[in-house]
C-alpha cells in the first residue's frame, strides 16, 4: 500500500442539540444560550428558542454527538479498498467510550482525517469527551504536543491550499471530482428532524457512513491516484 496511505482513519460525526425542547434547557444554559444567541444574525421575530433549534447542535457546549463513521484503507491482492464501521446510540457517553477503545486499539500510529476536522470534528470529540468524564485518546491530546506531533489530516485545508477565508464542501468537492455518493435524500439540515421527529438513527449513521466514503475517496483525489471501486468498499 501507498506510505500516504497507511494508518489513516478517516472520521464523520452526526451532532445534534443537547435536548429535544428548548424548554427542557436548564435555567443556567438557557442563560448562556442567550449570550451566544446575541451575536447571530436573526431573522425578523427570530426568538432564542427558534435559534437554539437551528443552531445548538453545531456547538459542544449546547450540542451533543449521536454518531461517529470511521474508515480505513485495505489492500487486497494490490487492490485497495475501504472498510467502514460506524458508532450510534442516544447514549452519548456509551457512544464516545466505545469509540475511545476502538482509537486506542489501533495505536500511537494512527492518522486521523476529516473534512473540516481541525475546526469541527476533532475540537467536537475532544470537548464532548471531556463533558462526559471520558480521557482524551492519546490521537486527540493535543496537549504538549508540538504542530507536526499532531497526526490530523483534514481534507478541506488541502484544499484550501495556504487560503485560510476559503470554505468548501464535501459535497462541493464530491461533485468536480465526480466521486458517487451513497448518502441517499438526506442532507446535514435534516439530521435534527430525522433524529428528533423520525427517532431514525440508522438513517443518520448510514448518512455520515456516506461522508466518511467521500473523504475517503477525496483524499485519494488530492494525491492524484484512482477512486476505490465500490465494489471494494466493505461495511463492517
Amino acid at each position: 500500500m501507498n506510505a500516504d496511505l497507511k494508518d489513516i482513519l478517516f472520521l464523520d460525526i452526526e451532532t445534534v442539540s443537547c435536548v429535544d425542547q428548548y424548554g427542557k434547557l436548564s435555567e443556567r444554559l438557557k442563560t448562556q444560550w442567550a449570550r451566544k444567541a446575541n451575536f447571530f444574525k436573526r431573522e425578523e421575530n427570530q426568538t432564542d428558542e427558534d435559534l437554539f433549534h437551528e443552531r445548538a447542535g453545531i456547538y459542544a457546549e449546547f450540542g451533543k454527538i449521536i454518531v461517529i463513521a470511521i474508515g480505513k484503507y485495505t489492500e487486497e491482492n494490490g487492490v485497495l479498498g475501504l472498510r467502514t464501521k460506524y458508532f450510534a446510540d442516544h447514549d452519548e457517553n456509551k457512544l464516545l467510550t466505545e469509540f475511545r477503545a476502538a482509537l486506542e486499539k489501533m495505536g500511537p500510529g494512527v492518522r486521523l482525517c476529516a473534512h473540516n476536522g481541525k475546526e469541527f470534528d476533532f475540537p467536537y470529540l475532544c470537548r464532548r469527551s471531556l463533558v462526559n468524564g471520558i480521557p482524551l485518546p492519546s490521537v486527540l491530546n493535543m496537549a504538549g504536543k508540538k504542530p507536526w506531533e499532531v497526526g490530523h489530516l483534514d481534507t478541506m485545508e488541502m484544499w484550501k491550499f495556504g487560503d485560510y477565508k476559503h470554505y468548501t464542501s464535501l459535497d462541493l468537492l464530491a461533485a468536480i471530482f465526480n466521486i458517487p455518493t451513497s448518502k441517499g435524500v438526506m442532507d446535514g439540515s435534516m439530521v435534527s428532524k430525522v433524529y428528533y421527529q423520525e427517532g431514525d438513527l440508522k438513517k443518520i449513521a448510514e448518512y455520515c457512513v456516506g461522508d466518511v466514503v467521500g473523504i475517503a475517496q477525496l483524499y485519494l483525489k488530492m494525491k492524484g491516484l484512482d477512486l476505490i471501486n465500490e465494489k471494494s468498499i466493505i461495511p463492517a
